[in-house]
């Protein structure tokens, strides 16, 4: 899955978010599960993939990233569960 994205993560409770840009999805969130690099995520433990949005270019799915993160927390929680209702990892529908 080799294709520009935005992804976000939730730690098991749901009450912390993480909103990030990759150009690997697969590769960036195993980096994530697996604690491979140190900040936020891993201090927080916010490691399931809760939505992703995919891009045809990078230029775009940063845009999209920098738009995000000045979302309220409201708005993030309704953008995941249009997508997600039960805020399930989604893991395996972009390992499979």
């Amino acid at each position: 899955m080799k294709t520009p994205a935005v992804y976000i993560l939730s730690n098991s409770s749901n009450s912390t978010l993480y909103i990030g840009v990759t150009s690997n999805l697969v590769q960036r969130i195993y980096q994530h599960k697996n604690h491979l690099t140190d900040g936020f995520t891993k201090k927080y433990k916010v490691h399931k993939l809760v939505y992703f949005e995919q891009f045809e270019d990078m230029e775009n799915a940063i845009k999209r990233e920098k738009a995000l993160k000045k979302w309220n927390r409201d708005w993030k929680n309704k953008l995941v569960e249009q997508e997600n209702p039960k805020w399930e990892d989604l893991w395996e529908t972009i390992t499979s």
